[in-house]
C-alpha cells in the first residue's frame, strides 16, 4: 500500500505523490516548553516548572494562568508562520513538554491541546510541515534543565510510571493526528541521556522499541524519528533500523562545520540506506551557519535550525525586546525574594505585548546565512564541496577541512585548532579568523542563493 504521507524511501523522503522532499526547517523553542536561556533568567529560573512556580508564589494561581494563556497565544501566530514561510523555511519543530498537554494521572489539558491544534490548522493553510518534538517527557530523558526535570536525573528511566505515561502520551497524540499529512514525524525523544547517563542506554533502547510498537498499532504511515543519545550525537545506540519508516536524527552545535564532523551519520547512512536529519543546529553566528547549513545542503540532509525567536539576541530570525525593569525579575528569581505582585504583571504584559511579531526585532542576517542568499559575504574557508583543489602541492592545514586536502591557516593567531564556539552570536575574534591559500589548479567555488526562489552560482 502507498504511504500518503511523507515518508521514508531509501536515503530520501517522498510525500505521497513520491516527490523528493528536502526538509528546510526552523523550531520553536521557549514556546510550550519554555527555556530559561531564552527568558535570560538565572539557574533559578532555568526551566519551566521553576518559572512557572516563581510566577505562581507572586501572582496567584489565576492570575499565573491568565498570563500563561496569553504567553501561549501571542508567542506563535498566524503571522509568525506566514512569516516563516516567506523567510524560505518549509518546516516547523514544535518541542513539547509532557506537562503542557496532560497530567500525571492522564487526564489531558484540553485547553492546551486545542493551542497545538491550532497550530497545526495554521500550518495545514500555510503548507508547513510539523516535526512533534517530545522536548520535555515525563520524568525527563536527559535529566537537565532542557527538559524539565525536577531532579537534574533522567527519571524516564528509572521509573516504569514514567515510561507508561511517555507511551500514552504518544499513543495519544498518534490517535489525534494520524490523519494529518501536515505531521512529518514524531520525534520520539529530544537527546535523551547525556554521556554521564550512559548506563541507561539499554533502558533508552527498550523504551525506543515500545513506542514505535505502541504508535505503530496506531498509525502505520506516519514517519517516526528516533535520536541518539548524548544530545542526540551518539548514534552507538542504532545498531540496526527498527522499523522501516524511521528518520534518524543527530544535532549540531558549536564544532566544525566540516564533512568530517558528520561523517559517523553519512557512514550510517549509507550502510542501511536510511535518511538522516539534522534536527536542531544553530546559537551560533552567521559564519558559522553559512558553514554549517552549507555542508548540510551539499550531502542533501535536510536539517532544522533552532531557534526562531528568542529574548535580546541578534543570532535568531527575530528577536523578542527586553520589557523595562526585566533585570529586577531575573534578580528576584536568583535571590527566591517575592517580588510585588504589580510589578511583576507590568512586566509580565508588556513581555506578552513584545512577543508579537510587529513588535520583534527583525535580524535578516541570520536567513541569508543559513540559505546562502544575497546579500552576504561568506568567508573564504566556507568553499562549495563542489570546488577542484589541485593534488601534488605542500599544504598546511589547521585541522578544518582536512579531507578537501586544501591549504587552510590562520591569518593572524597562535592557535593550534579552530574555533567555532560562538553560542551568543559573538563575530569571530581576530585570532579566529582563517584563510584559503590558492594553488596553481585551483578553483574555489561559493554557490549563492540569488533570491528566496532562485539559486545563482558565483565563482571567486
Amino acid at each position: 500500500m502507498t504511504n500518503p504521507f511523507l515518508h521514508a524511501e531509501g536515503q530520501r523522503l517522498v510525500d505521497g505523490q513520491g516527490h523528493a522532499i528536502h526538509l528546510r526547517g526552523i523550531g520553536l523553542g521557549g514556546w510550550l516548553l519554555p527555556e530559561g536561556y531564552m527568558w535570560k533568567l538565572p539557574q533559578e529560573g532555568d526551566r519551566p516548572r521553576r518559572i512557572e512556580a516563581y510566577i505562581e508564589r507572586c501572582l496567584g494561581a489565576t492570575q499565573a494562568r491568565a498570563f500563561w494563556t496569553e504567553y501561549y497565544r501571542q508567542f506563535i501566530t498566524l503571522a509568525d508562520l506566514q512569516a516563516i514561510k516567506a523567510e524560505g523555511f518549509n518546516s516547523i519543530r514544535i518541542p513539547l513538554s509532557w506537562r503542557f498537554l496532560m497530567n500525571a494521572d492522564r487526564t489531558l489539558n484540553d485547553a492546551h491541546w486545542a493551542i497545538l491544534d491550532q497550530v497545526i490548522a495554521w500550518c495545514e493553510q500555510e503548507r508547513l510541515y510539523i516535526i512533534l518534538d517530545l522536548h520535555g517527557a515525563p520524568g525527563g530523558q536527559t535529566g537537565t534543565n532542557i527538559d524539565d526535570s525536577a531532579h537534574d536525573h533522567p527519571d524516564l528511566f528509572t521509573a516504569t510510571a514514567n515510561q507508561d505515561l511517555t507511551v500514552f502520551l504518544w499513543e495519544t497524540l498518534a490517535h489525534r493526528y494520524k490523519a494529518k499529512d501536515i505531521i512529518a514525524c514524531y520525534d520520539l525523544l529530544n537527546e535523551p541521556l547525556p554521556q554521564w547517563f550512559n548506563q541507561y542506554h539499554p533502558d533508552l533502547i527498550a523504551l525506543y522499541q515500545r513506542l514505535i510498537t505502541a504508535i505503530r498499532a496506531i498509525d502505520t504511515h506516519h514517519m517516526i524519528s528516533v535520536e541518539g543519545a548524548h544530545w542526540a550525537t551518539d548514534w552507538s545506540i542504532f545498531e540496526k533500523p527498527w522499523d522501516d519508516n524511521v528518520l534518524y536524527q543527530f544535532h549540531k552545535y558549536w564544532n566544525n562545520p566540516d564533512q568530517a564532523s558528520i561523517k559517523p551519520y553519512l557512514d550510517f547512512r549509507d550502510r542501511w540506506n536510511v535518511p538522516i536529519f539534522m534536527g536542531e543546529g544553530g546559537e551560533n553566528n552567521p559564519d558559522w551557519y553559512i558553514g554549517a547549513f552549507t555542508l548540510l545542503e551539499e550531502h542533501h540532509i535536510s536539517w532544522n535550525f533552532w531557534t526562531y525567536k528568542k529574548m535580546e539576541t541578534t543570532n535568531s530570525p527575530y528577536s523578542i525586546p527586553m520589557p523595562k525593569d526585566w533585570h529586577v525579575l531575573a534578580q528576584a528569581i536568583a535571590s527566591g525574594d517575592p517580588l510585588d505582585a504589580s510589578l511583576l504583571e507590568e512586566i509580565l504584559a508588556s513581555y506578552v505585548a513584545n512577543l508579537q511579531l510587529d513588535h520583534c526585532d527583525y535580524h535578516p542576517e541570520v536567513a541569508h546565512a543559513i540559505f546562502r542568499r544575497i546579500p552576504i559575504s561568506i568567508p573564504a574557508i566556507f568553499y562549495s564541496q563542489n570546488s577542484t583543489i589541485s593534488p601534488g602541492h605542500q599544504r598546511s592545514n589547521v585541522g578544518f577541512r582536512r579531507e578537501d586536502h586544501a591549504e587552510i591557516r590562520f591569518v593572524d593567531s597562535q592557535r593550534t585548532s579552530p574555533n567555532f564556539s560562538h553560542g551568543q552570536g559573538q563575530p569571530w575574534a581576530h585570532d579566529d579568523r582563517m584563510e584559503v591559500v590558492g594553488h596553481s589548479g585551483d578553483v574555489y567555488r561559493y554557490p549563492v542563493w540569488a533570491t528566496r526562489s532562485q539559486r545563482a552560482q558565483l565563482y571567486l
